[in-house]
C-alpha cells in the first residue's frame, strides 16, 4: 500500500503509457499489413488479376511521402529557430524579472529552463545555414528577397 504513495509512481506511469502506446502502434501497423497481405493472397487464389486487386485495395505504397521541397524545409528550420530562440529568451527574461520583483535569488534557477529551447533554436539556425550552404552548392541560390514557403 505504501508503494502507491511513492513520488516515482507518476513518472513510471507516464513511461508505461508511452511504451504501451509505441508498442501498440507498431503492433497495429504490423497487423494491418498482415491483413492486407492476406486479402491480396486470397484474391490471387480466387484468380483475380493484379490490376483488379489494385483497383479494390489500392496500390502498395513503397513511399507514402512525396519528395520534400528544399525551400520549404529551409523555411521551416528558420521559423522553428526563430520561435525557439524567442521562447527561450522570453522564459529567461520572465524569471529574471520575477527574481527582481520578488527579490529572491533562487528564482533565477528557473531561468535555466529557458536555456533548453534557446539551445535547440540555435541548433535550428545552424541547420538553416547548413541547408542554405548545401543548396548553394547544388546551384540553388537563396536570396533574402525570395519567400521561403
Amino acid at each position: 500500500m505504501d508503494a502507491f504513495h511513492s513520488p516515482f509512481i507518476i513518472p513510471l506511469g507516464a513511461f508505461a503509457v508511452t511504451i504501451v502506446a509505441i508498442v501498440g502502434g507498431i503492433w497495429s501497423d504490423t497487423l494491418n499489413k498482415r491483413i492486407r497481405a492476406d486479402q491480396r493472397m486470397a484474391m490471387l487464389a480466387r484468380g483475380m488479376s493484379i490490376d483488379d486487386i489494385e483497383k479494390v485495395l489500392g496500390k502498395v505504397k513503397e513511399e507514402e511521402h512525396p519528395p520534400k521541397d528544399p525551400l520549404r524545409s529551409l523555411g521551416n528550420a528558420r521559423r522553428a529557430g526563430i520561435l525557439l530562440v524567442s521562447f527561450g529568451i522570453g522564459v529567461i527574461c520572465f524569471f529574471v524579472t520575477l527574481c527582481v520583483i520578488l527579490e529572491k535569488r533562487p528564482v533565477l534557477a528557473g531561468a535555466a529552463a529557458g536555456l533548453v529551447p534557446l539551445a535547440i533554436g540555435i541548433g535550428f539556425f545552424v541547420d538553416y545555414n547548413l541547408q542554405k550552404r548545401e543548396l548553394s552548392r547544388f546551384g540553388m541560390e537563396i536570396g533574402t528577397d525570395q519567400p521561403l514557403s
